[in-house]
């Protein structure tokens, strides 16, 4: 009967998540945010600091950090922007005047360069107009602007008192389970939580070095949007290969109508390459190490399912639950190899 309770309200918490995942994202932010921000709020408390003006202490930080970050790169990344809209739309030249008729010319096989523009202009066409129509619809739609903007609001808020409060909501989630399970609890809930803050942390640095790593490289070989596209490529890097593909993509792209010439493109493909001896060789091992144990396919497929299952919330969830599911899955293991029933000690 127990099981059954327990299992059912799983199945409702999963339907919440489902029906109310347009809502969640702020909160689900905000509690990573003060999840990231506990331990270092907790060591202040042991320099007699109160949870109250450590937590102060701690956003005030944060904050002076992002804003000093946002109006150094923000000109840049605007600027380099432009830019690359305007790389884009000499590519589409370049492919009907140069590219598609060398091509044609080199394989032998005639290709109609005026039908491929035709048609990629009518479908580029029907994007933007969806596009400008969305953002009509969103900017006519005060509830959904309201919302929008309550939602940025938001996040900084309840990230305040979720970490001011942290101690005292895991005290009460605590307090809910049955005393004879309390110290399995208590046993798995501090293996995931190890495996789970070092994934996160170790995530975010990762990210941040192979970023500025792709920016410094192919500021050096002459890129001019370099930092839009390592910044790009960083932030993309979470999900496996889904960074390093689209930094190539944007960079080769970019390199090309830059110089007029394929050769240069070999240079991003050398700062790329060198990105991801980096990352395999120093950052992964160095930021994240081997407590987290997450294979490529198992994080492509969490955040494609996470994606599909429940929206943007499912992309904020998919990666933490799966390094949880992954430490419960050890215990699992670990208890398996021990049971009767792999000794083969069954009556």
């Amino acid at each position: 009967m127990q099981r059954f309770f327990v299992l059912a309200i799983l199945i409702l918490l999963g339907w919440l998540t489902y029906r109310l995942s347009p809502i969640l994202s702020p909160f689900l932010i905000a509690g990573i945010l003060a999840y990231l921000g506990n331990p270092l709020v907790t060591r202040l408390q042991r320099h007699r600091i109160g949870r109250t003006w450590g937590t102060t202490l701690v956003f005030v930080l944060v904050i002076l950090i992002l804003a000093g970050i946002t109006m150094a790169l923000l000109p840049v990344i605007r600027h380099q922007s432009v830019l690359f809209i305007e790389y884009l739309q000499k590519y589409a030249e370049l492919l009907q005047t140069q590219i598609i008729p060398q091509f044609s010319a080199r394989i032998g096989i005639h290709l109609d360069s005026q039908s491929i523009t035709h048609y990629a202009t009518a479908n580029a066409q029907k994007l933007a107009g969806w596009l400008g129509r969305s953002l009509q619809l969103a900017l006519s739609s005060g509830s959904g602007l309201i919302s929008s903007v309550l939602s940025i609001i938001l996040v900084p808020v309840l990230g305040f008192y979720l970490l001011r409060d942290w101690p005292r909501l895991i005290a009460r989630i605590a307090a809910l389970i049955p005393p004879h399970y309390l110290p399995i609890s208590q046993h798995l809930a501090s293996d995931a939580d190890t495996m789970l803050m070092a994934f996160l942390r170790g995530q975010l640095l990762v990210m941040l070095a192979l970023g500025t790593s792709y920016a410094i490289g192919l500021s050096i070989v002459g890129l001019q949007t370099a930092i839009l596209v390592g910044l790009v490529a960083g932030l993309l890097s979470f999900v496996p290969y889904l960074g390093v593909v689209s930094g190539i993509a944007m960079a080769s792209l970019a390199m090309y109508v830059q110089t007029g010439a394929f050769l240069p493109i070999l240079w991003v493909l050398i700062v790329f390459g060198i990105g991801q001896i980096l990352e395999s060789m120093v950052f992964t091992p160095y930021l994240v190490g081997d407590r987290i144990g997450l294979h490529p396919v198992a994080v492509i497929f969490a955040v494609l399912a996470g994606g599909e299952l429940f929206g943007f919330v499912g992309l904020l969830l998919a990666l933490p639950v799966t390094a949880v599911l992954i430490a419960l899955l050890r215990h699992l293991h670990g208890w398996y190899l021990q049971s009767p029933y792999y000794l083969g000690k069954e009556s």
